[in-house]
């Protein structure tokens, strides 16, 4: 009993990759609420341990290199302009299916799920992204049901978001999942956000001529 009250008590270990190029709030929106939380271990995963250049100039320290980094419970994997290049990188594509593998979720923000997509992992589920790159996203992958109007999709162990600060949202539907609403909730009101709870709502499909308006 002593060692199954231990396991409750562990943290989830969930891990973030960087690369060059991703977009900053795709990573500190989520980490802030998993964070906050207090339920898990995060660290950050990179091409290499040390700086990882962002979207937006600032650079980000990976505690780790990628081939280094040991299996997550969780993965997060961001989006950005470098997710372009990401989707031509075979051996870091192979890498990344691998490693992913054995989570017991693998979750995207923004583009990212491209990158999942390119890399088999999303294939067979339901899946979104940005919406100003949807038709980019889509051509990752034909084996995706892809969704157009959604501010996240949950498809059992694979969570998928909605553009950069769509991904703040989805952390905490899954932080509700893992823990509880009235957990999620509280930690919402501590970071002062508003959190858009039904995953349907999207006016960002519209304004983008995905759906009708």
């Amino acid at each position: 009993m002593v060692a199954a009250s231990n396991e409750a008590r562990r943290p989830r270990r969930i891990a973030t990759v960087l690369f060059e190029g991703f977009e900053l709030l795709d990573v500190f929106g989520p980490l802030e609420v998993f964070g906050v939380s207090e339920q898990f271990e995060v660290s950050l995963v990179g091409p290499a341990a040390g700086p990882v250049r962002s979207a937006q100039g600032q650079r980000v320290v990976a505690e780790v290199a990628c081939h280094d980094a040991p299996a997550p419970e969780i993965v997060l994997f961001p989006g950005g302009i470098g997710t372009r290049r990401l989707v031509e990188d075979e051996p870091f594509l192979s890498w990344l299916a691998g490693w992913s593998r054995e989570a017991s979720y693998v979750t995207s923000v923004c583009t990212g799920s491209g990158v999942l997509a390119r890399a088999g992992l999303l294939d067979g589920y339901r899946a979104t992204s940005n919406k100003r790159a949807f038709a980019w996203a889509r051509q990752q992958s034909e084996r995706v049901e892809w969704v157009a109007e959604a501010r996240w999709v949950e498809d059992r162990d694979r969570w998928t978001s909605s553009g950069v600060a769509a991904g703040t949202d989805m952390a905490l539907a899954l932080l509700a999942r893992l823990y509880g609403e009235p957990h999620a909730s509280g930690v919402a009101d501590r970071i002062e956000l508003e959190w858009h709870r039904d995953a349907t709502v999207d006016p960002f499909a519209a304004k983008n001529g995905l759906v009708p308006g």
